[in-house]
């Protein structure tokens, strides 16, 4: 009976034994806590706990005597009165186990732990004692009973042999007995002797050998103890597991002969075929068998025998992922040895009708069907254990196995299952290649597909979600992939890079893909899985620099990065500039690029961090500035210098992380930790100062290459739609510029980028520091931004206006870009004809024409004004030129008034020419002769080459009897032009000079001689018509003064004609003596103009005189000055109006208005509305 037990004295019980026991209160209580949560009370059923007998709990408890008698005692006769108590409610406590009641269960259990907690020896000797004296014990309570010896036996630090013996038959004797609690009771057991490994394994593996070399196939707890010992791997001491693996081997070196039992095979296939209880665990039994199954194979040295045993393991089910695990483990185990006939038989196997059927279309028809389905998941996973266990041996075969896994990959009926079997197995491969020493010495030709492989799984993750460790386990195989032979070429780089990185950086905000997960039974820790899946992106992107540490291979990675920095999205550009930071911060650390090697294209990514600095997202701010640091350290490292803790633009640390500043840091993916004391870190009032100290300081150790490729990033962010890159990339360009503008070789395209994105800018900061930076840049590169600006200027619109005012912002750059412009204008090249007589494509004369155009805008730009002033003489040559040339090029003709509205919206290159030279007259104050020209019809004379010589003398004529103040400027300017090459100058310089020859201004200029010899030098011109044009100059009165009598007695007769009856007679009298009066200049006298005007009254008192008669003309040749307005309708039938924008800001009128003739009756003037001067525009 239970109750029943003597408490007999044992030697081997003493107090040191029991002090010491004492001592081990940590182990124990472990120990014990797993007793109690041990879920083997919950697997026996609930109708068995009734068949136990119940017990009543007891209420006697025996404590230590504290009598004064016991007191009295000798010590050792007190120390044995003591065991002996603690022994008896130790007994006690046991024989409680058997109890029913759960709560005097627990309340048991817990008394039992705080003795063992204080002596565990005394419960060992005292559970063995209950064991002999007590041979009737329940089912039950001896299963509850191993569970406190399984517990005891692991808490106590040593074990005699007497015990360990006595425990070890017991535990063998019930590991096989066939109980109502069926394996947990042999589990129970079982675990006993495992236990009993912690003290001794070396006497339980020969036991447990003995009984599996007997020939017999043992019981499946024997297995059960030998799996834990094989998978435990904190069962053994330090350098005991080898022994065991060891004596494991030599075990299965002596079964080999067992697989040509058929009964033994029979039950070892058994076993392992039989059904678990769960999906999810596998019995510590059944891995051992194929651990020892696959041990077995490879020790056997007949290979016939081995393919007959490994195809018939692979002809079992496959349908759970336990099953397929342990056959691809055995198959592994087998290659170790076997290579040759391991890789036949998944051949055959993989060849077979069963396995190709379930590749494509997979639909079972009956149960017996799904045992195929996963097949090729095996597969997938033996070709892994091959690599694996066979390794030493393994590179030849890499490529082959690898062509295998792919195969497997493009025809499998793909899921889930299939998906982890394949990445499995390429971790197995590549694990085993990567151990292997002679890896580098072997090219292996099937990476380059196994990798597009890997880029079409990864592609094929959904783009929304993030539940799996597919990414991250994808990206761990690439970066070992990456270090294999033959390099990845750079196009295949290029596509690995980019879809690498879209797969993590444009996953959804964390608490988006938290959400989807919500209704998962269990699901994963988002937060964990993203940072472990951006950590294996961030070393894919080290071991790429690793393989290739050049600065060019930096900048590759890079570049790929660039397109994420730029993300309109805030979380996308947070992960992409922690991935900068982090490879910054890696090389840094490292210093694996040769210092002798520079940089390349650096200043890309300064201008990248430098804007990102200014980013709202306070965490992107912060890793930014942390990249920066990192560069500048990077960077004077490249450049030989030392980046000192003073002079690197390192960030500081925050005084204290409170909860505000916490949630700044874990901002938008909320995947950064507040910084550590140690780790590199912005204070709040420093991330509001980004690049204005951080990058220009990086600025100054740039080259002149470095700062474009900065600068060009900046322009192109111009046109970024998110308002703060705009900003950041315009404050960046002006402080560049600013410092380092005057180093820049082309600006050309730059000027050009900086046009085309200035369109889309819509912040008028940002647009102002664009345009402040194009006048910094015209300092040292006027003639460039010139002439990329005439690209774009054929036809000026508001915002290529803005550009050319802001290149003349200052006064002195206005006059070199009016220089500059000018000699764009006299490039003016004749179409040619190539040797097959067609024209050549190219318009050549269009920079020309823009030229033009701007000059024609900039007369009315405030920052140009002085600068046309000063420059008239050189501009106005300059435009009667270019409209000679524009009648050269024979454009074709302008839309006529009659056209659609469409084609007259523009003017054509000759109209604009004239307004441009209209345009010049008025906005220089030269309102008389522009009147002049206008009241005459003049204008319409530059329309033809035949007409153009009269134009242009009636323009010098108009500035004589004017008395422009520019004809001294202007006569200087000519004698170069008389010399020039092209033959339209030197026309346009004869038709001026010859008329300058009426003002008596040009002899303060040219004396008379030197002005006679410019006309002698002019017969000798290759053109005809500037011969002409010279001998006309030579008859002039200056030279011959005797002219002046003979004029002058020759008009009287000519004025005494005005009254004749004929109207043609008249008017070519009239124009006879008009040209008389000019040919006599200043030579003409008072009375004579006395007379011509009494002569001439007539015809402005006579209201119904004849249009055509132009008696005003007359008058004003005499006088020197126009008839400001005129009401003969010569203007309003010629078409001709005011200039539009001319500004007259002072024209000499007396009144604000000025009518020539009121309206009234019914003459010629009829409807005619006089012309008038009202403030600074013309009216009519």
């Amino acid at each position: 009976m239970d109750a029943q037990h003597s408490e007999k004295p044992h030697s081997h019980a003493s107090m040191n034994r029991t002090s010491s026991a004492r001592s081990q209160n940590s182990r124990t209580s472990s120990h014990i806590s797993e007793l109690t949560k041990n879920q083997a009370y919950t697997k026996v059923p609930q109708n068995f706990a009734q068949g136990d007998k119940q017990m009543p709990p007891t209420t006697i408890l025996l404590y230590k005597s504290q009598t004064s008698q016991a007191a009295l005692m000798p010590k050792e006769h007190r120390t044995f009165i003591e065991e002996a108590y603690n022994k008896a409610i130790c007994f006690k406590l046991l024989r409680d186990l058997s109890s029913s009641d759960s709560d005097h269960l627990r309340y048991t259990i817990k008394k039992i732990k705080s003795m063992t907690h204080r002596a565990p020896n005394l419960v060992l000797e005292t559970i063995g004692d209950y064991f002999v004296n007590n041979q009737q014990i329940s089912t039950r309570h001896k299963f509850r009973l191993f569970h406190v010896l399984e517990a005891v036996l692991g808490a106590s630090d040593s074990l005699e042999e007497t015990w360990e013996k006595a425990f070890m038959q017991l535990a063998l004797e019930n590991m096989t007995k066939s109980t109502e609690l069926e394996e947990a009771y042999q589990d129970a057991a079982s675990n006993v002797l495992v236990a009993i490994c912690r003290h001794s394994w070396q006497a339980v593996a020969q036991r447990l050998e003995t009984e599996v070399l007997s020939g017999i196939f043992p019981h499946r707890s024997r297995f059960y103890v030998m799996g834990i010992m094989t998978l435990d791997e904190n069962l053994f001491k330090e350098g005991e597991k080898a022994g065991w693996e060891e004596q494991l081997t030599k075990m299965a070196v002596k079964s080999v002969p067992f697989l040509n039992t058929e009964a033994w095979s029979k039950e070892l296939l058994g076993a392992l075929t039989r059904p678990d209880q769960t999906q999810q665990e596998q019995p510590p039994e059944k891995a051992f068998l194929f651990i020892y199954y696959g041990l077995i194979l490879q020790a056997s040295e007949n290979g016939t025998t081995v393919r007959t045993h490994l195809k018939t393991l692979l002809e079992t089910s496959h349908q759970r992922s336990k099953q397929r695990e342990g056959i691809a483990l055995t198959v592994g185990l087998a290659a170790a040895r076997h290579l040759d006939h391991v890789w036949a038989v998944l051949k055959q196997f993989g060849s077979s009708t069963p396995v190709k059927w379930s590749l494509n279309s997979f639909s079972p028809k009956n149960s017996e069907d799904l045992r195929w389905k996963w097949a090729s998941s095996t597969i997938l996973l033996a070709y892994g254990q091959m690599a694996d266990k066979a390794k030493a041996h393994i590179l030849p075969w890499v490529d082959n196995i690898l062509s295998r896994m792919v195969y497997f990959f493009h025809y499998s009926s793909w899921d889930e299952t299939l998906k982890q079997s394949f990445l499995t197995a390429i971790l197995m491969l590549v694990g085993a290649i990567s151990h292997n020493k002679g890896a580098q010495s072997y090219e292996f030709s099937q990476v380059s597909k196994l990798l597009e492989c890997l880029m079409l799984l990864i592609e094929k993750e959904p783009q929304d979600m993030l539940f799996t460790t597919t990414r991250q386990q994808t990206l761990n195989i690439i970066s070992s992939l990456c270090k294999l032979r033959p390099p990845l070429d750079l196009e295949q780089k290029s596509r690995l890079l980019s879809i690498s990185l879209r797969s993590v950086m444009s996953l959804p905000q964390l608490e988006v893909l938290e959400k989807h997960t919500c209704l998962f039974l269990e699901p994963p820790n988002i937060q964990t899985l993203y940072k472990e899946t951006a950590g294996a992106l961030e070393q894919m992107l080290q071991n790429f620099i690793m393989q290739n540490p050049t600065a060019e291979e930096l900048h590759f990675l890079l570049s790929h990065l660039y397109v994420w920095l730029a993300s309109e999205k805030a979380h996308e550009r947070q992960r992409a500039v922690h991935s900068c930071m982090a490879l910054l911060k890696f090389l840094s650390h490292n210093l694996y690029l040769d210092p002798k090697e520079d940089f390349k294209r650096i200043g890309q990514l300064v201008g990248m961090l430098g804007i990102l600095c200014q980013d709202p997202d306070k965490t992107t701010q912060c890793s930014s500035l942390e990249g920066v640091a990192y560069l500048y350290k990077l960077l004077m490292h490249q450049r030989g210098g030392k980046a000192s803790q003073e002079q690197a633009p390192a960030p500081q640390e925050p005084p204290q992380a409170n909860k505000e500043e916490a949630m700044l840091w874990s901002g938008g993916d909320q995947e950064a930790a507040p910084p550590g004391p140690r780790e590199v870190a912005l204070s709040k009032d420093h991330v509001l100062q980004p690049s204005s100290s951080q990058v220009k300081d990086i600025m100054k150790h740039l080259t002149t290459a470095e700062l474009t490729d900065l600068i060009w990033t900046a322009v192109n962010s111009l046109g970024s739609t998110s308002p703060f890159r705009v900003q950041a990339a315009a404050d960046m360009l002006l402080t560049a510029i600013q410092e380092h503008g005057a180093k820049l070789e082309t600006v050309a395209s730059l000027g050009q980028a900086i046009h085309l994105q200035l369109c889309s800018v819509r912040i008028p900061q940002a647009r102002e520091n664009a345009l402040q930076a194009i006048t910094l840049l015209a300092r040292n590169h006027t003639s460039e931004l010139v002439a990329a600006f005439l690209d774009f200027s054929i036809s000026l619109d508001s915002h290529t206006f803005r550009l050319w005012r802001a290149l003349g912002a200052e006064q002195p750059m206005s006059h070199r870009v009016l220089a500059v412009l000018l000699g764009w204008l006299q490039k003016r090249p004749l179409p040619t004809r190539t040797s097959g007589g067609s024209p050549q494509p190219k318009k050549a004369y269009l920079h020309s024409l823009a030229a033009m155009n701007t000059l024609h805008e900039l007369q009315f730009a405030c920052e140009f004004k002085q600068a046309m002033q000063e420059a008239f003489p050189e501009l106005l040559l300059a435009l009667l030129s270019q409209t000679h040339y524009l009648l050269e090029l024979n454009l074709p003709e302008e839309p006529q008034p009659g056209k659609e509205a469409q084609e007259t919206a523009l003017l054509g290159p000759q109209s604009m020419s004239l307004e441009a030279l209209k345009s010049l007259l008025s906005t220089t104050r030269h309102w008389q002769d522009f009147a002049h020209m206008e009241l005459q019809g003049a204008w319409d004379l530059f329309a033809t080459t035949h007409t153009y010589p009269q134009g242009v003398g009636l323009l010098a004529r108009a500035m004589v009897q004017n008395q422009c103040r520019q004809i001294k400027a202007l006569t200087l300017q000519l004698l170069p032009n008389l010399r020039s090459r092209e033959e339209r100058d030197r026309k346009v310089a004869i038709i001026i000079f010859t008329e300058f020859l009426y003002s008596p201004t040009l002899l303060e200029v040219l004396p008379r001689e030197a002005a006679l010899s410019v006309l002698v030098r002019s017969l000798r011109d290759p053109s005809p018509e500037i011969r002409v044009l010279g001998l006309q100059g030579l008859g002039n009165i200056l030279f011959h003064p005797e002219k002046g009598s003979l004029l002058r007695g020759q008009l009287p007769p000519f004025l005494r004609g005005f009254f004749q009856s004929s109207e043609p007679v008249v008017v070519r009298l009239m124009g006879t003596v008009s040209e008389a009066l000019h040919r006599l200049g200043a030579h003409s006298t008072e009375t004579l103009g006395l007379r011509i005007a009494i002569n001439t009254r007539a015809f402005f008192d006579d209201l119904n005189a004849t249009p055509s008669v132009s008696a005003p003309r007359v008058l004003t040749l005499l006088t020197h000055q126009p008839l400001w307005m005129t009401d003969s309708p010569s203007g309003e039938e010629r078409g001709i109006s005011p200039p539009s924008r001319v500004s007259i800001p002072d024209v000499g009128c007396q009144d604000a208005t000025i009518g020539i003739r009121e309206e009234r009756g019914s003459g010629t003037g009829s409807g005619q509305r006089p012309w008038h001067c009202s403030g600074s525009w013309w009216h009519r």
